[in-house]
């Protein structure tokens, strides 16, 4: 079935459901639970990869691994939306969650047999799984929250995924704690992250499809039927053209091209084993505390979303432009040619580079949080916000598996750094002019936007209060 034959005008209305906040089909815990399944699964790997070199000591099968990775992952970040719409939640969260497991598994092979391989081939299917993964996620916590509390579903979930990451950073801190000197880190270590991705592979089949999980008000996220593989790869090939998607490519680009500056330049450059663990924990609880902030402002500072939206782009312009002048001072003093002096966390040198890294790690949720924001604002059913939420993986994933190999070539660190802010500068009046022409405030109908923003009216996907 097509995706017209199911859509209705308004969203079908059932009796209002029982007062509860543990109600297993309110949007609330199905957005926990999401967030529960991304904390053992992409959380897990995001503090694998925080590490630097994924625990090597030679970044070099983590680099190619993860170019191999957001290769597909770029192709399948744009599929894995119509994916989604015809598999539905369980098969294509379960399949995604699966490969993460054979990833960490390739880095406990590598520990022994020095074969990068499998980890290339580990990271190719994980770009597929990721796709299918990071698509269903994008639209169940962009289409299930009630409209006008959006941001502080996404900080919920951004919250309790990147707790993954904290507790991901704890693992190799403790494990490798009297390895001062180590260069890699230990089995037990890959272990560990091996049972939480299985433990996340499993807790996926706990989410229900959107036509099962109703809101306080009565209302049920959508109702439309699963959709056709034909009319996916139709309405997939349209986001290419849409202007709306155009406007956040840059921003899509910018929004992981940075990780391998961070994780290996900063993070594994200027620090040693046991210490890059330790940052890992407080750069991902970084990441909580900016996206309870950054959700707090785009859903809560003024009455208009319009509003809401350039108030939240400015604030993460403004914090963006002091922490990337900050890493360029930090920046100045070391190159591949004159690699710094490796930092342990009991010196007192320890605390500016820290400082930095902890703030790189609040601007990326603040930036990511706030892109998600403006992706929710622009439609309200599940099948159009899984498309959009693809597409954007699918384009931070292309930019990503570049960023990798720009890493791999040893281009100059001042200059990956020089990029990385330029992009995420250039993305900012970009999503400005999106709130601006296809966010409509609360209180206007789709008419008075459509006319204010001069934009054709026959555009089905414009948000719905």
């Amino acid at each position: 079935m097509g995706i017209g034959d199911g859509v209705k005008d308004e969203e079908s209305v059932t009796e209002l459901p029982r007062k509860s906040i543990f109600r297993y089909n309110s949007p609330l815990v199905q957005v926990a639970l999401i967030g529960l399944v991304c904390f053992c699964c992409p959380g897990m790997f995001n503090a694998l990869s925080g590490m630097g070199g994924g625990g090597q000591v030679n970044p070099t099968a983590a680099n190619n691994a993860n170019t191999a990775l957001y290769t597909t992952f770029a192709l399948f970040g744009v599929l894995g939306g119509g994916i989604y719409n015809i598999l539905g939640p369980h098969l294509t969260l379960a399949a995604g969650c699966s490969t993460y497991v054979l990833y960490a598994g390739s880095f406990l092979y590598y520990n022994h047999h020095q074969h990068q391989g499998f980890s290339i081939a580990a990271g190719a299917l994980l770009g597929i799984g990721a796709g299918l993964l990071w698509a269903g996620e994008g639209a169940i916590m962009t289409a299930y929250p009630p409209t006008n509390r959006k941001g502080t579903y996404i900080s919920l979930f951004w919250s309790i995924f990147n707790m993954g990451g904290v507790i991901g950073g704890l693992i190799p801190f403790i494990l490798n704690y009297h390895r001062t000197e180590a260069a890699s880190v230990n089995d037990a270590t890959y272990i560990g992250f091996m049972c939480f991705m299985a433990a996340g592979t499993l807790l996926s089949f706990a989410i229900l499809p959107p036509n099962r999980v109703v809101r306080d008000d009565g209302t049920r996220c959508t109702d439309v039927k699963y959709s056709s593989v034909s009319t996916e790869a139709t309405e997939v090939l349209k986001l290419f053209a849409n202007w709306k998607m155009l406007l956040i490519v840059p921003a899509a680009w910018a929004s992981n091209f940075f990780y391998s500056y961070q994780f290996n330049n900063v993070n594994g450059l200027l620090f040693n084993l046991r210490t890059r663990g330790l940052n890992n924990v407080f750069y991902w609880g970084a990441q909580m505390l900016g996206s309870v902030g950054i959700g707090y402002i785009l859903d809560f500072s003024f009455q208009s979303r319009r509003m809401r939206g350039f108030v939240g782009i400015g604030v993460v312009a403004l914090l963006g432009s002091a922490i990337w002048g900050g890493g360029l001072a930090n920046q100045l003093p070391y190159s591949h040619d004159h690699p710094p002096k490796k930092l342990d966390f009991k010196e007192s040198a320890f605390a500016g580079p820290f400082v930095l890294y902890f703030s790189y790690g609040l601007l990326d949720a603040m930036f990511q949080s706030m892109v998600y924001w403006v992706i929710g604002a622009l439609a309200d059913d599940s099948q159009t916000l899984s498309r959009y939420s693809g597409f954007y993986k699918g384009v931070q994933s292309a930019g990503a598996a570049v960023a990798w190999q720009v890493d791999t070539h040893k281009v100059p660190l001042l200059s990956q750094l020089i990029v990385n802010w330029s992009l995420t500068t250039v993305s900012y009046p970009l999503l400005a002019l999106l709130v601006l022409l296809a966010v409509k405030d609360d209180n206007k109908t789709e008419g008075e936007i459509v006319k204010e923003a001069g934009v054709p009216s026959s555009n089905k996907d414009v948000a719905t209060t």
